[in-house]
Order: structure tokens, then sequence, then C-alpha cells
């Protein structure tokens, strides 16, 4: 099981992370990434990972 953790301070709201794992990462009103689902596993934690890799501001981890 992954633990999934967005830094609010670090995310800028570009939607990588909600439009590449849309059932493990939300929107708030402002754009900027909340988390769904805090501990993914199988597929969720396959969309997790590709959304950590993609964020330009590193504001995902993923702790296993």
């Amino acid at each position: 099981m992954t633990r999934v953790c967005v830094d609010a301070d670090r995310c800028e709201g570009h939607g990588r992370c909600y439009t590449l794992a849309p059932d493990v990462f939300d929107a708030d009103e402002l754009g900027h990434s909340i988390v769904r689902i805090e501990n993914v596993t199988g597929e969720l934690e396959a969309q997790a990972v590709d959304a950590e890799q993609n964020c330009p501001e590193g504001a995902i981890t993923l702790s296993r």
C-alpha cells in the first residue's frame, strides 16, 4: 500500500495529477490538487506514480 500526499504550498494547479489519476486526485476551487484517496494499491497506485513523475513542482509525495 502506498500513501499519497500533496504539498499544497508547492502545488501551482497545472492539473496533470488529476488528469492522469482522476480517481486519486481532484481539484479545489482554485484548481490546486487535493488527494481523494490517501492509501492506494494496484491500478490506483500506478496512476499515482504517473502523476508524481509528471508533477512540474514535485508537489506529490508517495510513501511506501
